[in-house]
């Protein structure tokens, strides 16, 4: 089996971390030795690649093809409109797409399907590829994709159309499920398959006693991940510090936070972590805290549950659908600096065993997720080629 991976959500050279949770399902999905995959990866387009204009320079280095971990990947330009970029996003992501993808199929790669990540403009724009192309499609659901932009009127009824129009649709939760079903998609063309977690490379490490209680929190540094809330609830935790593992806008207000409240000793800021490293982290943590306001499904709880730290986060969407059991963590009543301190507090009386933490994530490898991949790409495929072989009724 062929399949043509599209989404902007996939790492670069200069963004090694960007998408990575889409990159690694599909490596898993491709060492299964039944599928083969080839990647397009549209990146925004930038005219200078200055260090002084930041990402933009950054996106604007990255190479027109690459191959990672043995994926060839093409990353076509797309311009970048601003203030009306959102609502055309999806027809010059799909235009710059077009070339790229008619000559993959021209040097002899004529894939079976088109395997999409993030409805909007992803989905929509691979199923405008989809349809040019005549090709199958499936679009994964990941988190805000259905959970915020929706709200949007156009990108909203943008998302209606590329749900119906795809063959098949995988949400990474069973709470995405019922959200894209709310949207009017039949719910038996909605599957739930969750992400997994790389067992090998986030395992227990040798740990040294701390100080003082360290949590750790691991993400980009932007409102919807509300790292303020674990700052802000470190007055109440007065033996409790906290490592900061990720870089965003928000760093500058996160640390004047500190300060102001007087916990910046106690606070650390590690900047953007390679995701090689983060097992060092979570292994010398006591606790993962993540208190976003969205999550479809948060890998960071399922990484630091295998390194064996239990975990504390909000109730939001897939998240109590990963932290099922004591031995995984808990989850905050409320979403607050006291919130994050019930909980934090909550949680060092009753201590899991790290060992059962451990034990509890490795329900939670990829093979599952792979094997519903293959079947249902596998089904997606047959009925496309039962429908091509019914014969038309005469109706004269």
């Amino acid at each position: 089996m062929k399949i043509l991976t599209f989404s902007t959500l996939f790492p670069n050279t200069e963004k090694p971390g960007h998408g990575i949770f889409v990159e690694t399902r599909l490596r898993h999905l491709v060492s299964s030795g039944q599928v083969q995959a080839r990647v397009v990866a549209p990146v925004a387009w930038f005219p200078s690649t200055n260090p002084r204009f930041g990402n933009y320079a950054k996106m604007a280095k990255v190479a027109r093809a690459e191959v990672r971990h043995g994926l060839q990947v093409q990353h076509p330009r797309y311009p970048s409109i601003p203030k009306i970029g959102m609502n055309v996003a999806p027809f010059l992501l799909a235009q710059a797409a077009k070339p790229v993808i008619a000559r993959i199929i021209d040097e002899g790669y004529d894939f079976d399907l088109i395997d999409a990540h993030y409805f909007y403009p992803d989905g929509v724009a691979a199923a405008m590829l989809a349809r040019h192309f005549n090709k199958p499609l499936v679009i994964t659901a990941r988190g805000s994709d259905i959970t915020l932009l929706p709200n949007y009127a156009l990108p909203r009824r943008m998302i209606k159309w590329a749900a119906h129009r795809a063959d098949a649709v995988i949400t990474v939760c069973n709470a995405l499920r019922d959200e894209v079903v709310a949207l009017g998609v039949p719910a038996e063309r909605v599957t739930s398959l969750r992400n997994g977690v790389d067992l090998q490379l986030f395992r227990p490490t040798e740990r040294q006693p701390n100080s003082l209680f360290t949590l750790l929190t691991v993400g980009h540094l932007v409102p919807v991940k509300a790292q303020e809330l674990i700052v802000a609830a470190l007055p109440l935790l007065p033996d409790v510090r906290l490592v900061v593992a990720g870089d965003g806008p928000n760093r500058g207000m996160l640390e004047e936070l500190a300060r102001s409240l007087k916990v910046d000793g106690r606070v650390q800021f590690l900047g953007a972590v390679p995701q090689a490293q983060l097992r060092e982290h979570y292994g010398a943590a006591d606790a993962l805290v993540l208190a976003s306001s969205r999550e479809g499904w948060a890998n960071v709880l399922l990484e630091s549950m295998a390194c064996g730290t239990p975990v504390v986060a909000s109730r939001v969407y897939g998240t109590p659908e990963v932290v099922a059991a004591p031995e995984a963590g808990l989850l905050m009543r409320e979403r607050s600096p006291q919130g994050v301190a019930e909980a934090v507090t909550a949680l060092r009386a009753n201590y899991p065993d790290r060992a059962a933490t451990r034990r509890y994530a490795e329900g939670f490898s990829w093979d599952d997720t792979t094997t519903g991949q293959i079947e249902l790409f596998t089904a997606m495929l047959d009925a496309r080629a039962g429908a091509m072989r019914t014969p038309l009724i005469n109706m004269n």
